[in-house]
């Protein structure tokens, strides 16, 4: 049975700093994003986003009027997301 569990804050900030969380978070948006363009009429454009926090993120945008619409009526990049076995809560819900 467990006694101690001590974890090492610094180790994982460095982990999920490094390149290959990096790597991993860039993957995904493009995987997330190219679902989102199949779901879309050809042509719309779709558009990842890759920056950094405390660790490496990205977002995906339907870059078009319409984009709000296609959310709100079908969940495009919900279901997009989801497919992928994203979790997707509305940020304004808190944990």
């Amino acid at each position: 049975m467990l006694q101690r569990l001590v974890l090492d804050a610094r180790g994982i900030r460095e982990f999920l700093g490094g390149p290959e969380v990096r790597a991993m978070v860039d993957g995904v948006a493009e995987d997330v994003r190219a679902r989102v363009r199949a779901k879309l009429p050809p042509g719309t454009l779709v558009r990842t986003r890759k920056y950094t926090t405390d660790r490496g993120a990205a977002s995906v945008t339907i870059a078009d009027v319409r984009g709000m619409g296609w959310q709100a009526r079908d969940g495009v990049l919900t279901r997009a997301a989801g497919e992928l076995g994203i979790e997707v809560r509305d940020w304004r819900a808190g944990r």
